[in-house]
């Protein structure tokens, strides 16, 4: 397998993000346009998100996570209390100690043993996701700031003795 993904697949970069903070909001009513409604009333702020995970409980309502630069943190969740009305949801969750562990390369959906060795170096350093993103040249987590160093180290070690970081 490792011969197979080196011929479509090698690594440019691991990279680490820390100022960023993760909003989530609990409890919203499973209605449509939720969504829509929370990521307009950010963007009419000029509010930038990056990372988004929606979750659906058994009481039919759901949670929305996203990341937000630091500088924005307070002034998107003013915006979505605000906006509590149009998005009916029970509460809000904000946390500014997180950071951002990314993998970059061509090819990353097409090679489920790169966010396999991404996540099991990130487990064998102790340290926990949070949230997760993948793209066609990205997968990134969300871990506590104060183990993103560490986890990013782990992880392009990994690489590294995979023969597959550039």
């Amino acid at each position: 397998m490792k011969d197979e993904l080196l011929e479509t697949m090698l690594i440019s970069d691991v990279g680490v993000e820390k100022n960023i903070g993760r909003i989530a909001i609990i409890g919203v009513r499973h209605l449509l346009g939720s969504a829509s409604e929370i990521f307009t009333a950010l963007a009419k702020n000029n509010i930038s998100v990056d990372i988004i995970l929606q979750s659906i409980g058994r009481t039919q309502k759901k949670d929305i996570s996203f990341t937000v630069a630091k500088s924005d943190l307070e002034k998107a969740k003013q915006t979505i209390e605000e906006n509590r009305n149009s998005i009916i949801f029970d509460k809000i969750s904000v946390d500014d100690s997180v950071a951002k562990i990314s993998v970059l390369g061509a090819g990353m959906a097409s090679n489920p043993g790169i966010a396999a060795m991404f996540f099991e170096s990130l487990f064998k350093a102790g340290i926990n996701i949070d949230m997760i993103s993948t793209s066609e040249i990205k997968i990134a987590v969300l871990v506590p700031e104060q183990y993103a160093d560490a986890g990013a180290e782990a992880v392009r070690n990994r690489f590294i003795a995979e023969n597959m970081l550039v």
